[in-house]
C-alpha cells in the first residue's frame, strides 16, 4: 500500500475507508484493524472519500478525474461520475445525503 491521503468514518463508526496513492480505496474496520476489502476503479491516486449520512454510499475523488460512489457493505461500484476537467481533491455529502459536493 502507498501513502494515504485521507480517512474517513462511517456515521455509525463501523467502518474505516482510506484513499491511497495506489488508485484503490481501503475499508477497515477500526475495531480490530482489519482490512475488510480493497475497492479498485480508479485510474490514479484517490485524493478524498465521504461516507453518506445513512452509510449507504461511500464516494470516493480521484486524480483520473472522476468521483466514484460504491456500496461500502458489498464494494460494489455503482456509479462513475464523469466532467470534472482535472482531478478531484474534495468530495462531501450533504446532510441529508441527496447532494454531493466535488
Amino acid at each position: 500500500m502507498d501513502r494515504v491521503s485521507t480517512v474517513a468514518f462511517s456515521g455509525d463508526g463501523q467502518l474505516l475507508a482510506s484513499a491511497s496513492d495506489d488508485n484503490t480505496v481501503r475499508l477497515w474496520d477500526p475495531a480490530t484493524g482489519t482490512l475488510r476489502s480493497t475497492l479498485e476503479g480508479h485510474m490514479d491516486r484517490v485524493n478524498a472519500v465521504a461516507f453518506s449520512g445513512d452509510g449507504q454510499l461511500l464516494a470516493s475523488a480521484s486524480d483520473d478525474n472522476t468521483v466514484r460512489l460504491w456500496d461500502p457493505a458489498t464494494g460494489t461500484l455503482r456509479s462513475t461520475l464523469e466532467g470534472h476537467m482535472d482531478r478531484v481533491n474534495a468530495v462531501a455529502f450533504s446532510g441529508d445525503g441527496q447532494l454531493l459536493a466535488s
